[in-house]
């Protein structure tokens, strides 16, 4: 395959896309921030372009920049990767304007898919089931209390145009509802310009399982769910595939739901599809679709053996889907956990800083995706993922235990990560079983933070004790 492929993103990303491009024969050429001037997928790219500075809004938020950077370096398509502006449609608008293939759906469905409201709209004349709820945008509280009526409390208010768990209050009763819908509107109205929330019944056990699917506009395929239910603040931290909670009935069903989606919106590009599985009762419902690669696309591709980024390109460069459904089969089980620049025992304090040694784990099983390398210097300036660490072994117990060997190899010096949090999640019976839900996590770090500092409590007292005890000094000669 030839051609020049401009990656308009940086990091872990970045770099996992260099490689897809240099395997299908197409330069990579990588733009950056001032900032990101030494990042190992400058590196490893065939070309890198400065797009501005540090700041994201004038570099990688920056569609002018961008354009023009893809504009001088002749660039044929425009991965965006995952955040910044992977699902924006004015940038895949303009990209497609400017006569580039965007690796992505087009600017429409972005817009479509990207409004919550109106992705759940778009299910539900898919047939496919979602959370009970408004129809749409509830515009006043005596709407939103005659939507309560209907469904029910407990109720979440989400910011229709909201993502990455941003824009979500939970109401309770009437008397919450009145409270918080005001301020999600204008939440939503700050952080995404768009006030429209709507109801939605909040499952409080619920499991988060997503589909991945690639689809060339007519046809599409499934590779299969993500489990992704441990979260902090709406936030993943470690994924696994296939879901231990689905039986195969259940995983047919739900896989089959997100086709039809796809396939009836006409989609084309790599997607994943999120639903909220009710354990007790066994329902599935859609809540939303991502329209790009998802950071935890690796798991699906340990587990089905298939380059999700590099069908993702070759599909948008034209040449259509070159699976059947037939051709996908799932072995073992996969894990990943997200390697963060944060201390987990100081309230996530954010730990970013210069990579002073580095020791990656290996061995069967093991994959590393990660902007790190000795001697880099973290810029303080974004998200703080610096890797994720996946392991694949042949059934769930297996992969748990090669996990917490590969964290035991692992050696980072020179800043925190929470790769200690990993290990003692490893460690937890819950974990093991496969027991928990999206709740779960947050419930363990409150039950860690206590004993934490309660321990701490115990030793400073002990301390204490151990200082009175001591004999006082009784002259000049026996204090010096």
């Amino acid at each position: 395959m030839n051609g020049r492929l401009l990656i308009a993103n940086r990091g872990e990303i970045a770099v996992r896309i260099v490689r897809a491009a240099q395997e299908l024969g197409l330069t990579s050429i990588v733009v950056h921030s001032e900032a990101d001037a030494e990042s190992l997928a400058v590196q490893l790219a065939d070309e890198a372009v400065c797009i501005g500075p540090a700041q994201a809004a004038k570099s990688y938020l920056n569609i002018d920049a961008i354009l023009a950077a893809a504009r001088d370096c002749r660039a044929d398509a425009v991965h965006p990767g995952y955040g910044f502006l992977s699902e924006n449609a004015e940038f895949a608008r303009r990209v497609e304007a400017a006569g580039i293939v965007f690796v992505g759906p087009d600017a429409g469905l972005i817009e479509r898919m990207g409004n919550k409201s109106e992705a759940r709209a778009t299910a539900m004349a898919a047939g496919v089931p979602v959370v009970p709820g408004s129809p749409g945008p509830v515009v006043g509280i005596d709407e939103a209390t005659s939507v309560a009526g209907d469904v029910g409390y407990p109720l979440l208010i989400k910011a229709a145009a909201g993502g990455g768990g941003r824009g979500i209050r939970t109401a309770r009763n009437e008397s919450e509802l009145r409270e918080q819908l005001p301020l999600a509107q204008a939440e939503a109205r700050a952080a995404f310009g768009d006030d429209s929330v709507y109801l939605e019944r909040y499952i409080e056990r619920a499991r988060h399982i997503e589909v991945q699917i690639l689809a060339d506009g007519e046809r599409a395929v499934h590779l299969f769910e993500r489990e992704c239910s441990l979260q902090r603040r709406r936030q993943k931290v470690f994924e696994e595939a296939p879901s231990p909670a689905l039986s195969e009935k259940a995983r047919q069903q739900l896989c089959e739901s997100a086709v039809a989606l796809a396939e009836h919106v006409g989609y084309r590009a790599a997607g994943t599809l999120e639903y909220l599985y009710d354990d007790d009762s066994g329902e599935f419902f859609f809540i939303e679709m991502n329209t790009r690669i998802q950071v935890e696309h690796p798991v699906t591709e340990m587990i089905t053996g298939i380059d999700l980024v590099r069908e993702m390109i070759r599909i948008a460069l034209g040449q259509g889907l070159s699976l059947q459904q037939g051709d996908i089969q799932r072995r073992g089980w996969a894990v990943e956990m997200r390697l963060n620049a944060e201390d987990p025992d100081k309230g996530f304090f954010p730990s970013p800083g210069r990579v002073e040694k580095l020791t990656w784990p290996t061995g069967p099983g093991i994959r590393i995706d990660s902007l790190l390398y000795e001697g880099y210097r973290m810029p303080p300036y974004y998200d703080s993922m610096v890797a994720k660490l996946i392991v694949w072994d042949e059934t769930r117990e297996a992969a748990l235990k090669r996990a917490a060997r590969a964290l035991d190899e692992f050696c980072l010096e020179g800043f925190t990560t929470t790769a200690g949090l990993h290990r003692r999640l490893l460690d937890e019976p819950a974990i093991q079983n496969g027991d928990f839900h999206t709740g779960s996590l947050e419930v363990w770090l409150e039950d860690q933070s206590q004993a934490l500092s309660q321990s701490e409590s115990q030793l400073r007292s002990q301390a204490q004790s151990q200082l009175r005890s001591q004999p006082q000094s009784t002259s000049v000669e026996e204090a010096s």
